[in-house]
């Protein structure tokens, strides 16, 4: 009698009563399943979590290397653009936020984060990596790969514009002696 009843109502409501009934009424965005191997693969190319890394770097000793990163850094790029007389090209730096517009090409962001003792670079080909400082390598490393900054940009810059570029950053530490 219930089974009887609760068809009837569902008929009403236009409930679907079925498996079969409920999949034709679905959107066939959601019918469609990936294979397995694709969803292992979906999984394994996800965002992982985020890496937190703790300093023990003095904020004076942060703001000395990070300043002299990035003055070195906006003087090599400087350069760079007066090479190549682009004018689609620009650097700008400004409040610890380097900006460098390549045109169609993208535009960099790299910037000071004192909070973290970090430098963060947003990259229009390589997307944005968080860099800390390493004594032992007197550089700054990307701790996911240790991939230092300036081999980044000296790689990235070197394909986007279609010659070598060495911007010719020396280890902070050295700059301040």
């Amino acid at each position: 009698m219930f089974a009887q009843n609760f068809r009837l109502l569902a008929v009403r409501l236009a409930i679907p009563t079925s498996r079969a009934a409920a999949k034709a009424r679905r959107p066939d965005h959601v019918l469609r399943s990936r294979p397995a191997c694709l969803q292992r693969q979906w999984r394994a190319m996800s965002t992982p979590a985020p890496h937190v890394n703790v300093s023990d770097l003095p904020m004076e000793t942060y703001h000395a290397l990070s300043d002299a990163t990035m003055d070195e850094l906006l003087e090599s790029l400087e350069n760079l653009l007066d090479e190549l007389g682009n004018p689609d090209y620009e650097v700008e730096y400004s409040s610890g936020v380097l900006t460098l517009m390549l045109g169609d090409k993208g535009t960099y962001v790299i910037n000071k984060q004192p909070p973290n003792k970090q430098i963060w670079l947003s990259s229009p080909f390589s997307g944005p990596k968080r860099y800390d400082y390493s004594e032992a390598d007197d550089n700054w490393l990307y701790s996911r790969d240790n991939r230092a900054m300036d081999d980044l940009l000296n790689d990235e810059l070197s394909k986007a514009l279609g010659r070598p570029v060495d911007l010719g950053l020396k280890g902070p530490a050295a700059q301040l002696s």
